[in-house]
């Protein structure tokens, strides 16, 4: 074989292998960053669905503010059994029993209704960072939306028709105004076909028309009578609002200042959301959780004492979940008593009955 066709193969190689490498640090790098298990004696790693689902204390907590059924989907984050981390899993609200984990997929985000779910996941093939992958009621996947940014929510409407994504186009936190870019798309899950996505809705303030570049939209929350209306955070001006809006002519409205992640009532009178406070004089500004009353506007704050970054999850009427770390926490939606664990390695959590 002449010399300058073996240096040919060998240069190709090498091309080859570098590009291998820098593939594998690419996936390697967003690989979740999982810490070791913890060492203790008699300590036996477990699988996921060996693990409790709600814990004894939610279960006195639930019993006493009359939940008695249902359950709660949610992302499993089982660190000592990293091969499911991410995984789809269940447990009932009530009476204890094991977790238990559903179909195969692997998610950043989940949220689960009326028989749809969307599963927000990393991949998808042909340069595809994330997609959304709409569910079936076995968890199977239906259909495949190519994402344009970091997965950070996800909802369904309550008749299964519509479902909502918010990724981060640029930047990973709503904590740096001014340095991130959202998106935020409507899709109807029947066909898996993106409907619209609300920068390019008709947005007044005031009366009115919103025509600035520093444009934001995240948190979507459905109406529980009617999955054509909905709620969602909009930023901009260094401001972030309510606004209600309507799929099908395009258009949304302000209604409040300093409400994000938004999440409707079962009856649609109240709204859980995280509000940018100051809980004492002179200290950072932390996200705290409220309720606001969208009859008269008034808000009461919860009695999670931390700052939480989630869209909540109602649990009937009167009882607030939301993701604390990796836990799930539930408190009462009238700011009266401590919040309490519901589930342990866990976040993401969507009530279904």
């Amino acid at each position: 074989m002449p010399d300058s066709h073996r240096g040919r193969i060998f240069a190709g190689l090498v091309t080859a292998c570098a590009l291998g490498a820098v593939a594998y640090l690419l996936v390697a790098s967003r690989a979740p960053q999982l810490a070791p298990a913890a060492t203790k004696p008699g300590l036996v790693a477990t699988h996921a669905a060996a693990l409790a689902g709600t814990t004894a204390e939610a279960r006195r907590f639930l019993t006493a503010n009359g939940v008695t059924h249902g359950k709660v989907i949610f992302r499993d984050l089982d660190r000592h059994d990293t091969a499911n981390w991410g995984r789809i899993a269940t447990a009932a609200l009530a009476g204890g029993g094991k977790r238990q984990l559903l179909g195969t997929a692997h998610c950043e985000r989940v949220y689960f209704r009326a028989g749809h779910g969307l599963c927000l996941a990393k991949g998808g093939g042909f340069g595809t960072l994330y997609t959304a992958e709409v569910l079936d009621a076995h968890f199977d996947v239906l259909h495949r939306i190519a994402l344009a940014g970091i997965p950070s929510r996800a909802r369904v409407s309550r008749d299964g028709r519509y479902g909502a994504t918010t990724t981060f186009v640029s930047g990973h936190s709503y904590n740096t105004p001014g340095k991130f870019s959202t998106q935020t798309l409507l899709i109807d899950l029947a066909n898996g076909e993106t409907i619209a996505n609300l920068e390019r809705f008709h947005v007044t303030i005031d009366g009115k028309v919103l025509d600035k570049p520093d444009v934001n939209f995240w948190g979507v929350t459905f109406s529980p009578t009617d999955s054509n209306r909905f709620y969602a955070t909009l930023a901009t001006g260094h401001k972030t609002y309510l606004i209600e809006g309507d799929v099908a002519k395009r258009t949304a409205r302000a209604l409040h200042t300093n409400v994000e992640c938004p999440s409707l009532s079962p009856d649609g009178t109240h709204l859980a959301y995280k509000k940018l406070v100051e809980l004492a004089p002179g200290t950072p500004r932390i996200w705290h959780l409220h309720v606001l009353d969208l009859r008269t506007m008034k808000d009461v704050a919860l009695a999670e004492p931390g700052a939480i970054d989630d869209q909540a999850e109602w649990l009937g009427n009167d009882v607030v979940v939301y993701g604390s770390g990796e836990e799930i926490k539930a408190v009462r939606a009238d700011g009266m008593g401590p919040a309490v664990p519901l589930v342990a390695a866990a976040d993401s959590p969507a009530v279904v009955y």
